[in-house]
Formats: C-alpha cells, structure tokens, sequence
C-alpha cells in the first residue's frame, strides 16, 4: 500500500483536530488534554503532541493525516512531524488576524525544514470580521501572485470542504512531483 504522509499544522484554535476527526475513516488518535493556561480562553482542550486519522482515497492508496499542536511550547513536534511528510496544509483562522504574524512563522519554520508541497487553508471564513485572502496573504508575505502558494478557504467540519482542500494539496503534489522528475 501506498501512503502519502499529510502534515496539518496551525497555530491554536484554526481547525487542525476538526480537519482530521472530520475527513477520517478510522477513530481518530489523539492529544488532547485540558487547557490550563491562555490557551483557556480559547478553548476547552488543546493538542499537546499529534493527532492522526487516515483516508484511503484508492485501493492501494492512503492519506496519513498527522495534526500538530498549535502552541510554541509544543514545536518540537512541527519538526518531528514535518521530516517525513510528503505535503502539508497550513490552516490559518481568517478571523483572528493577531494570530497571522504566528502562521507566518509556522510556515518560515516548515519551509526551512522541508521543501514539499504546501496548501494554506483559511479557516472560520464565515465569520463577520474575517480577513480577505489577499490580506492574509500580504500578511503572511506571499507578496508574488504569479508564485504564490495555494490558498483554499475551508470549513474543518464539513467533509466536503475537507475533501476539496485535500484534493487541491494533491494537486501540487501531483505538479510537485512532475516538475522535480523532468
């Protein structure tokens, strides 16, 4: 069997855990325990290591979804995680722009650790006071719009929205892969 190993990652709260639990065919393995400091105010749990679900999406092919914690205490596992990944997404919660400048250095840190395919991801774009695309993306200085990384909205609980930004992040896998074997 063929497994393609997907990095989600984020900073706390974007989605990560929802993503996986939703798209997930077996019971999803995870971290998560009580939250005890800022991160409270947030919410109730927060990841402290991983969570991980799997999709087959052929016969003899596979997604491995390895969710990373959103908090810097925890970074360690951004790198653990990301080493053998063969793509990631970058989830990133639209209504909270005090939290881009901490997406900006989640992806720096994943792009000088691992050049492979990467998708961003915004999340809770239905909210009344969410940011733009373009705004995020200045935010996060994608500045080249002829060379700018994917960026899909998605809601983390709706299967099929999960389903159409996996598809979109094996797309620049697919193209990925082409331009690196020519």
């Amino acid at each position: 069997m063929e497994i393609l190993r997907i990095v989600v990652t984020g900073g706390v709260g974007a989605g990560k855990t929802s993503f996986i639990r939703t798209i997930s065919e077996i019971e999803t393995v995870d971290t998560d325990r009580k939250a005890t400091d800022e991160i409270a105010l947030l919410k109730e749990k927060t990841t402290v290591a991983l969570d991980f679900g799997r999709l087959t999406i052929a016969p003899n092919q596979s997604l491995h979804l390895y969710g990373t914690p959103g908090q810097a205490r925890f970074d360690f596992m951004w790198d653990i995680l990301i080493q053998k990944a063969h793509a990631y997404i970058l989830l990133i919660d639209a209504h909270r722009p005090e939290h881009l400048r901490y997406s900006r250095k989640i992806l720096q840190f994943m792009k000088h650790r691992v050049q492979i395919p990467c998708l961003i991801g915004l999340t809770h774009t239905d909210c009344p006071d969410a940011w733009q695309t373009e705004d995020i993306a200045l935010a996060l200085g994608l500045l080249d719009e002829n060379n700018r990384l994917p960026i899909v909205s998605v809601n983390a609980t709706e299967a099929n929205s999960v389903k159409k930004s996996l598809i979109a992040l094996l797309e620049e896998f697919a193209k990925y892969y082409q331009y690196s074997t020519e």
